[in-house]
């Protein structure tokens, strides 16, 4: 498996005392599998991606990556795996501003040794990057920098992508062609892709989709 939540619970702590986000969760995730995970906002979506992805650590139960139990790791230990094997796209895009279009996408391939530039070309042109390459996060528009995240996030060509409304602020048009290039990810290299969405039409396109209410699968 590539993602394992067993039993996974989430508390925080506020000047109220604890709040459970995330009651029990459990579900798998296979190598070349896409999975969707919808819920109304405060259900716990982007708790069980922030988990996924190693940011934060369960407050009990077991989370895998690749056979590896996060659970059982410091900072310093999840960090090393989301750096080499898993990609996150966050809403907030979450770009480096000192350096320009191209740095940032091949930042996290670089880090992971996985920089493969004819790879990072494809998907340059596919998302229509080429004339923004040497301007900053700055000059560009929201639906630019999301490119630039997506185009960030698969460019170490991860085993675990995970993606929080990646398709927000792009038109139709962009999303599909966004949406196409992650799935050719998990045709071509096997990875696995859990997308966080409010739409319908990006769960129909998912081999399967969960959904959480209240901290629960329903």
């Amino acid at each position: 498996m590539v993602l394992e939540f067993d039993d996974v619970k989430k508390t925080y702590l506020d000047i109220e005392g604890k709040v459970p986000v995330l009651r029990g969760v459990g579900f798998e995730l296979e190598p070349g599998k896409t999975l969707a995970l919808t819920g109304e906002s405060g259900s716990g979506k982007s708790t069980v991606l922030h988990i996924a992805g190693g940011l934060e650590a369960p407050t009990s139960g077991n989370v895998r990556v690749l056979g590896q139990n996060l659970t059982n790791m410091n900072d310093a230990g999840r960090a090393a795996i989301r750096r080499s094997e898993v990609s996150i796209v966050f809403q907030q895009f979450n770009l480096i501003p000192s350096l320009t279009v191209t740095a940032n996408i091949s930042f996290q391939a670089a880090l992971s040794g996985h920089l493969d530039e004819h790879y990072i070309g494809q998907l340059v042109e596919a998302l229509g990057l080429n004339p923004h390459l040497r301007k900053y996060p700055e000059a560009l528009s929201g639906g630019q920098q999301q490119r630039v995240a997506i185009a960030r996030a698969m460019a170490m060509k991860p085993k675990l992508l995970l993606a929080d409304e990646p398709t927000g602020n792009l038109d139709e048009a962009t999303a599909a062609i966004v949406l196409n290039q992650m799935l050719s990810l998990v045709t071509e290299m096997g990875s696995a892709l859990m997308i966080v969405t409010h739409s319908p039409k990006i769960s129909s396109l998912m081999d399967r989709e969960i959904r959480l209410h209240c901290g629960v699968l329903k």
